[in-house]
């Protein structure tokens, strides 16, 4: 059975992008950035929920990108809605 990307498939990846766009390596995000980066992005209800499962803290690119893939993962919505990196 073959799973059909979403619209919004590689949403939050730019995202992603935007949030660390001419940032450092050790650049940290919140995660109160993050949510309201996807609010604002309007992503489904489903990429939402994702972002809003994150832990409370601060993220590194490579941390954030680990605890969505991880949620994503989770929820079996990879080919859904790809991963982030």
């Amino acid at each position: 059975m073959s799973v059909e990307p979403s619209p919004a498939y590689g949403a939050l990846q730019i995202i992603v992008d935007d949030l660390f766009e001419d940032a450092s390596e050790d650049h940290e995000v919140r995660r109160l950035d993050v949510v309201l980066a996807a609010e604002s992005g309007d992503l489904p209800a489903d990429l939402l929920e994702v972002v809003t499962l994150l832990p409370p803290g601060t993220f590194t690119r490579i941390r954030l990108c680990d605890q969505l893939n991880s949620i994503i993962g989770g929820h079996a919505w990879g080919q859904v809605y790809g991963t982030v990196e």
